[in-house]
């Protein structure tokens, strides 16, 4: 008789990585209208882009009519503490999901160095997931200096402590699975130690990025320790995820059979062409004509942040083709609907949009240097605050790196946070 391979038990309001072909977590790249289109064309979960704990600490959850999402929002204070100085200071979407299209299939990463703030942010995520994964693969060092990311790798027992934390604290009362995303050691010994000690904390998956932290996307995966990995996985019941130049299914399939995984991560294939999920038997990669229209679509039904639309864009559309001068010249989602003469119902629709987002020509004027200076001393004079907080900022002082990680708006806090990238730049956040 054969015996039945080891699993850990899925909870209830989880779900089981094995047999899934999944999207990658992506700073910038995995915001929700890129995953929405990635489950279109066949993607069985999607990450969403490392947050970092004490990003998500403080905001408030708010159940977006007009977008059918959740979003979780803070007050942004670009600059500075006073409300006084702008009373119609608008809140900053830190992480947005749409329940409706995700469901169950959304699998929450966060950046944390310490298992207190972890618990903290991810229990107000929680009910909305379908997972908490940990990032432990991030080699940036905007990650690593401050004990996030791959810099876990070098703390064991730190990493394996947060995972405990997050399985007994979060994942249990949630009913949830909480899983860990890492990348390769120097040496199989390292790689097997590190990973026998993170299979025996409770989580329901664990996924290896087969690089190690000095390399970089451009460098070849490595897989010579992917099946000593897999083995370890499976005889502890955890599921196995591999990462790392996968570029479509049917490869994916392949390497899953190859190396006895149980699932594959696409990344960067999909940031280019999300249908690269989609079999052969439905038409396999489609055009990248089709993908584009598909994807403004849906950042204009989402209300896609303007930036990240177009950053996305950048990388979808070829840069010779007379529709990447349009988009980039585009300032708006009606100027872009025009520029790539989409039609008039999606016009509507990106006119309305560009006049909730304020963009385009409902773009509101910005006060110049002088202004906010004389804003600020006049606030001063009026209130004279008392919290030392709100002094160094109305007092036009720079704040510090703690004080900004906490409410600095999110364009700025993911291309100046853990796992952000430079200008237009791709990097993937594990």
């Amino acid at each position: 008789m054969t015996s039945t391979p080891k699993r850990v038990a899925i909870p209830k309001n989880g779900v089981d990585y094995r047999g899934k072909l999944v999207l990658a977590p992506m700073v910038r790249s995995g915001e929700c209208p890129s995953r929405l289109l990635a489950l279109k064309y066949g993607a069985d979960l999607v990450w969403g882009p490392e947050t970092v704990d004490k990003s998500m600490i403080g905001t408030t959850r708010r159940e977006n009519a007009a977008t059918k999402t959740v979003d979780f929002t803070r007050l942004s204070s670009n600059g500075t503490k006073n409300p006084a100085l702008n009373p119609d200071q608008r809140e900053s979407v830190i992480y947005r999901l749409h329940p409706g299209k995700e469901g169950r299939t959304h699998i929450f990463q966060i950046g944390t160095s310490n298992a207190d703030t972890a618990v903290q942010a991810a229990k107000l995520i929680a009910p909305d997931v379908a997972g908490i994964d940990v990032n432990a693969g991030c080699p940036k060092p905007f990650s690593t200096t401050g004990g996030m990311g791959a810099a876990l790798l070098k703390t064991p027992d730190t990493l394996c402590s947060i995972l405990k934390s997050l399985v007994s604290e979060v994942g249990v009362p949630n009913e949830i699975g909480i899983s860990v995303k890492i990348r390769i050691l120097e040496t199989a010994e390292q790689t097997e130690a590190l990973v026998r000690k993170l299979v025996a904390t409770g989580i329901t998956g664990l996924t290896v990025h087969c690089r190690t932290t000095p390399m970089r996307p451009r460098e070849r995966a490595i897989r010579d320790q992917l099946k000593m990995v897999a083995d370890i996985c499976r005889d502890a019941g955890v599921a196995c995820v591999m990462n790392g130049d996968v570029m479509s299914r049917e490869e994916a399939l392949g390497l899953i059979a190859e190396y006895g995984c149980d699932g594959a991560m696409i990344a960067t294939a999909a940031e280019t062409n999300p249908s690269v999920f989609r079999t052969k038997a439905e038409g396999g990669k489609a055009p990248w004509e089709e993908v584009v229209k598909e994807y403004v679509k849906t950042s204009i039904e989402v209300e896609n942040r303007w930036g990240n639309t177009k950053f996305l864009l950048g990388q979808m559309i070829p840069g010779k083709n007379d529709a990447y001068k349009a988009m980039t010249q585009a300032k708006s989602y009606a100027q872009l609907v025009k520029g790539l003469k989409y039609g008039d119902d999606l016009l509507k629709m990106a006119q309305d949009v560009d006049k909730v987002l304020e963009i385009g020509e409902h773009e509101k004027p910005k006060m110049t240097k002088a202004q906010r200076k004389a804003a600020n001393k006049a606030a001063v004079s009026q209130d004279q605050p008392t919290n030392e907080v709100a002094k160094k900022a109305t007092a036009g002082v720079k704040r510090t790196a703690e004080m900004a990680q906490l409410d600095m708006p999110l364009d700025v806090a993911r291309e100046a946070g853990p796992g952000s990238v430079q200008g237009s730049a791709s990097v993937l956040a594990a």
